[in-house]
C-alpha cells in the first residue's frame, strides 16, 4: 500500500514536470496548470503519509 501510493506521487510529480518548466520561462497559463499540479502532489503526499501511518498501527510481519 506504501509503495503503490509513492508510485502515484512519483507519476504526478513527473506529470507536472512539463507544465513547471514552461510556467519558469513565463507561461502564465503553464503557472496555473503547475499550481494545480501542486495541488495533486500534496493530496498525493498524504496519501502516503496516511499509508505509512496505517502500516505503523498493524502489528509486525514475521
Amino acid at each position: 500500500m506504501i509503495m503503490q501510493s509513492y508510485e502515484k506521487l512519483l507519476a504526478v510529480i513527473q506529470n507536472a514536470r512539463e507544465d513547471v518548466e514552461k510556467a519558469a520561462g513565463g507561461n502564465r497559463a503553464a503557472g496555473t496548470r503547475a499550481r494545480k499540479h501542486m495541488q495533486d502532489v500534496r493530496a498525493a503526499a498524504q496519501e502516503v503519509r496516511n499509508a505509512i501511518l496505517a502500516a505503523r498501527a498493524q502489528p509486525p510481519k514475521g
